[in-house]
């Protein structure tokens, strides 16, 4: 995500990197070229240039001219400034004693139904609360269908009344029965449109008022770019919505609706989708999406899905292998599963620092790791266990069974026993993350 936007940023302050004595003109023209760079991924020009005035400002006030190292000084600046227009920290989800009512807006097409059914698996799975979606969208066909599936892959409940056209009615008995059956979030999907119009707005609006949901959540597009953002305005002024969610924000090279939208509407991006995976969904943090726009990468982010995806016990039992030298291929293999967990793996070696530029212009599929697994696999139970077993002859047979080369063998050996060595060395926590650090070796 924001691919171009960052190569442009980065360009602009490259010309300050590196050099002892900057000028007035040197900052102008940088200025004047981040704000071409937010203008071309569609942001309104008026917040583009607000924006750079205000970095512009601190760096003049800062003393950037006389700075060791200015080229450092404006890059904190702005990335301080970036973090601050998408609302400077992270907000959370509505919480407390008795039932939480959440209530999803939006248009047609943009993700309503799926990001509902991502953000009970969210709830249900990371804060193990008990969650209720509430099928309400009467127009679409084959909504209420698409929401039982995905509760279904989730394990959810999903509330709807056969037959039933009136979505005020299935919101207030679904809001009636979470709260006689002890659920802790009701999510309410709603109908959208494709265009904001007065039927849309007086439904959820009596829906609204029905319900009295804790949050009103506004879903949209990223990808449609300045068009998300006025719609969103639209939806603001007459829900007063809590938050925004940005979906297909892995397909959105351009960045402009996550940017302005917190600006324009003065409400917090709350959750980002960036994927379609039911679990591909993240909050938004903007300081950690400020540092990847700059090539920062985002380590925390990183080491929070490792941790969901590591636990303890597992880590114990790796760590007794590798202490005692019994650590095989199928350790490897159920290394790769939990980190083909974490997510897309681009979207992952973007989050290392400095791997998102080197990466510009790669295409890492989800199946990256797809052809280690094939030559694991076509390993007997003793080579797993044992590699040092594995022979010349062995290798070749291993390498036709998986439709490889004995070259692409020799590697994977190669860094197993590398990989081996370093967790050895490095056994405990530090050793997981050193593992995933490697992942950008393993392709």
């Amino acid at each position: 995500m924001f691919e171009s936007l960052s190569e442009k940023i980065d360009s602009a302050l490259h010309r300050l990197s590196g050099r002892s004595k900057i000028s007035d003109i040197n900052i102008a023209e940088a200025v004047k070229d981040i704000r071409r760079a937010l203008v071309d991924a569609d942001v309104n020009y008026k917040l583009a240039k607000d924006f750079t005035d205000r970095v512009k400002d601190r760096a003049m006030g800062q003393n950037v001219l006389k700075s060791l190292e200015p080229g450092q000084l404006m890059v904190k600046i702005v990335r301080d400034e970036i973090a601050e227009l998408m609302g400077g920290t992270a907000s959370e989800l509505a919480s407390g004693t008795g039932l939480q009512t959440v209530l999803m807006a939006g248009l047609q097409g943009s993700g309503k139904t799926t990001f509902t059914a991502k953000l009970g698996s969210m709830l249900k799975r990371k804060k193990g609360r008990k969650v209720l979606l509430a099928a309400a969208d009467v127009h679409r066909p084959a909504a209420v269908n698409q929401l039982k599936t995905l509760g279904e892959q989730i394990s959810v409940e999903v509330f709807s009344i056969e037959g039933e056209k009136d979505a005020v009615k299935i919101a207030r008995e679904a809001q009636s029965y979470a709260k006689q059956n002890g659920f802790n979030y009701l999510l309410i999907d709603t109908a959208g449109r494709l265009a904001v119009d007065e039927v849309l707005m007086r439904e959820i609006s009596s829906i609204r008022e029905a319900t009295q949901p804790q949050e009103i959540l506004f879903v949209v597009d990223s990808m449609t770019g300045q068009d998300a953002v006025n719609t969103a305005k639209a939806f603001n002024d007459v829900l007063d919505f809590t938050g925004v969610i940005l979906t297909k924000l892995d397909g959105d090279t351009r960045g402009g609706a996550a940017l302005s939208i917190r600006q324009v509407v003065q409400k917090p991006i709350k959750f980002i989708g960036t994927g379609e995976k039911m679990d591909a969904l993240d909050v938004f943090h903007p300081d950690r999406m400020a540092d990847r726009i700059l090539g920062m990468g985002d380590v925390i982010s990183l080491v929070e899905r490792a941790q969901e995806q590591f636990d303890e016990e597992a880590n114990r039992k790796i760590n007794k292998k590798i202490a005692t030298n019994k650590f095989g291929f199928d350790d490897f293999l159920e290394q790769i599963q939990q980190i083909k967990k974490m997510g897309n793996m681009k979207d992952l070696m973007g989050m290392i620092p400095g791997v998102g530029k080197a990466m510009k212009g790669m295409d890492i599929p989800d199946d990256a790791f797809k052809h280690l697994e094939a030559m694991i696999r076509s390993m007997t139970p003793a080579e797993r266990s044992n590699p040092s077993i594995i022979n010349g002859s062995r290798r070749i047979r291993i390498a036709q069974g998986s439709g490889r080369t004995v070259s692409d063998l020799n590697k994977l050996i190669k860094q197993f026993d590398e990989m081996s060595r370093m967790m050895k060395m490095m056994q405990g926590p530090g050793g997981r993350s050193q593992l995933m650090s490697m992942m950008n070796r393993i392709k």
